[in-house]
């Protein structure tokens, strides 16, 4: 075992999906410093070529992860190049904040399709290539929306409820061939999807408080509970989500009763 110890990467090729920015990037290049062989891939390639350039050795390309032949092409074409793929790691998502009765079709198709059916696209294509190989491991990116919600967030929540069963059910059918399958929920993380909230200083503060740590989370917060799970760290741990939220699932309530 290496200097690393049970975190270490070394020799494992990761696909990070999503690593083009945000908590993306930072566990792409939290994964390259455990030793892994990155791949980046992002909807904007700049993005992802940008990222990669930083990495030795990485590689980097475009996916839109509603487009399900461009995952399998992608993912297949890493395992084939590099000749596994031990690691995939997914972290694009969006969200329309907006009432429920005033959500279009189309916004809610639009929040459907990069949530919850790429999530579907990558975890298909993954599962196959990596219950073939007979091992590897699948993070996805869930929320703590997938347990509690706020006005506005009805579909975002509705979606990352849908990723953390997909991976309880991912985990049930791979794991014979060896293959684990997790979640991540985070809180609220200074990303660019939480840009508009920053803005807003009333909204901004009111979501530092509500966490036990009294602030947002940074990118790179996310890296370590990420690198857990697709770990050998984690090598008995499959069909479960970890919340990196700062405490806030586990407050039911911004008030502090008197006398405490």
């Amino acid at each position: 075992m290496s200097q690393n110890g049970l975190f270490d990467l070394s020799g494992k090729t990761a696909a990070i999906i999503g690593g083009g920015s945000g908590i993306g990037e930072a566990v792409a290049l939290g994964a390259a410093k455990q030793g892994a062989g990155v791949v980046v891939l992002d909807a904007n390639e700049a993005a992802a070529q940008s990222v990669a350039a930083r990495i030795s050795g990485a590689d980097a390309a475009a996916l839109d992860v509603r487009d399900a032949a461009a995952v399998n092409a992608a993912l297949e074409t890493i395992a084939r190049d590099r000749g596994r793929l031990d690691i995939v790691i997914s972290t694009p998502g969006i969200n329309v904040r907006k009432p429920l009765l005033q959500y279009t079709s189309e916004e809610f198709e639009r929040v459907v399709a990069v949530n919850l059916k790429g999530c579907f696209n990558v975890l298909q294509t993954a599962g196959r290539l990596m219950t073939a190989q007979r091992g590897g491991s699948i993070v996805m990116f869930s929320s703590i929306r997938s347990q509690v919600v706020e006005p506005g967030q009805s579909v975002y929540a509705m979606t990352k409820a849908g990723i953390l069963q997909l991976v309880r059910g991912a985990a049930s059918e791979l794991g014979p061939f060896g293959v684990r399958v997790n979640a991540v929920g985070p809180g609220v993380v200074e990303t660019p999807l939480t840009g508009p909230i920053k803005t807003d200083s009333e909204w901004y503060a009111a979501y530092a408080n509500k966490s036990a740590l009294g602030r947002w989370a940074r990118p790179d917060e996310m890296v370590g509970p990420t690198l857990f799970l697709a770990s050998d760290a984690a090598s008995f741990v499959t069909g479960t989500i970890l919340f990196a939220d700062g405490g806030w699932t586990a407050q039911d309530g911004r008030f502090t009763p008197p006398g405490m």
